[in-house]
């Protein structure tokens, strides 16, 4: 089962990442000022990866495939990482659906 991470940037900012089984990062968060508000982003991936419609498959300057989870109003809440193929990139996908709504949190150690 995946789970997310939440740690605190070198700025002081918040930040998560959701991690598959297998410990690779499979959506990362923007910054958040505080706490609370990256927990809130995390409760937003939960309620919103299962719905195919939240996704934006994008192809990067460079010719790798990404992906975005957005919001119910269009906030990008993740992103992932680049991929090579858009299969890798599907999968990714799959994979946010099927970890993020019922991973565990937990903090990392400062």
């Amino acid at each position: 089962m995946g789970k997310f991470v939440i740690s605190t940037r070198k700025n002081g900012e918040f930040q998560f990442n959701l991690k598959a089984s297998n410990g690779q990062v499979i959506l990362a968060s923007e910054g958040y000022s505080s706490a609370s508000a990256c927990e809130n982003g995390i409760e937003s991936v939960k309620k919103n990866a299962p719905n195919d419609d939240r996704y934006e498959r994008k192809t990067s300057t460079n010719g790798k495939f990404y992906f975005t989870l957005k919001a119910g109003n269009g906030q990008v809440i993740g992103s992932s990482e680049m991929y090579e193929s858009e299969s890798g990139r599907d999968n990714g996908i799959e994979s946010v659906k099927k970890n993020a709504p019922d991973a565990d949190v937990e903090k990392e150690a400062a």
